[in-house]
């Protein structure tokens, strides 16, 4: 009997990597500094210099492990999750903030429906280099139409779902958010949904990734921001501890 070929993907983690080089050489430097000062300091403080050592190497592989998990080997961008919510649209949107890898599956996932691609990235405001990387590297899917989130120009109820996957904490400011989840809701056909996918500021993900947990936003701010643009929760998953799925109604 033919052995069964085990298919182990690193292309999403291999794309944070390519995005973030910078960070990562920046890491291996101050790794390597502490190396050497561990080496040069007096005998009773070499431990807890490498131990220092050892907890920065051991955080910066935690991440790029967790990443690899929901990147490349969770359902999350084979969608399976959304079975639960049995989804027929005929009319979508996605929204992105510079960098779109869900489109195209999205497309593939619903043959049936027409879809608009929107993305909000201001380089006056989303000023990141990883940003700029993937924007250049990765053409943007074709007809995306470039948004302001104070402006999305969508006539109302023209969509059974509006997805917001992974790109929705790039809004910094609660008000903005808010605003712009009332326009969603204008958008929405009668009956239709949000898909909102995110990472949330908790301790999984403090774990996985510390400091860059702060990026997040909590599920109370997220709350707060659905239920002031007048949306309920219809239901919600996760896929792996490190993302929630809403369906906002």
């Amino acid at each position: 009997m033919a052995a069964h070929r085990i298919n182990i993907s690193f292309t999403g983690v291999g794309r944070i990597i390519r995005f973030n080089w910078h960070f990562y050489v920046k890491a291996l430097l101050l790794l390597l500094a502490g190396a050497l000062l561990a080496m040069l300091l007096p005998a009773a403080w070499r431990p807890w210099c490498w131990v220092l050592v050892a907890l920065a190497a051991a955080q910066i592989l935690l991440s790029l492990i967790v990443s690899w998990w929901v990147y490349d080997v969770s359902a999350l961008y084979r969608f399976t999750w959304l079975q639960r919510w049995q989804l027929q649209p005929m009319q979508m949107i996605n929204i992105h903030a510079g960098y779109d890898d869900t489109s195209e599956k999205l497309a593939q996932l619903f043959p049936q429906a027409s879809m608009q691609v929107f993305d909000f990235y201001d380089p006056q405001l989303h000023t990141e280099v990883s940003i700029r990387r993937a924007r250049r590297w990765y053409p943007a899917y074709p007809g995306t139409i470039g948004i302001s989130t104070s402006q999305l120009l969508v006539p109302a109820g023209s969509a059974d779902v509006v997805w917001l996957l992974l790109s929705a904490h790039e809004i910094r400011q609660p008000a903005e958010r808010e605003l712009f989840f009332c326009q969603l809701k204008q958008a929405l056909a009668p009956g239709g949904c949000v898909v909102l996918a995110e990472h949330l500021r908790d301790l999984p993900n403090f774990i996985a990734f510390n400091l860059g947990c702060f990026h997040f936003h909590s599920r109370r701010s997220w709350q707060h921001c659905w239920q002031a643009a007048g949306f309920q929760l219809a239901d919600e998953c996760s896929v792996t501890p490190f993302v929630r799925c809403f369906k906002l109604q």
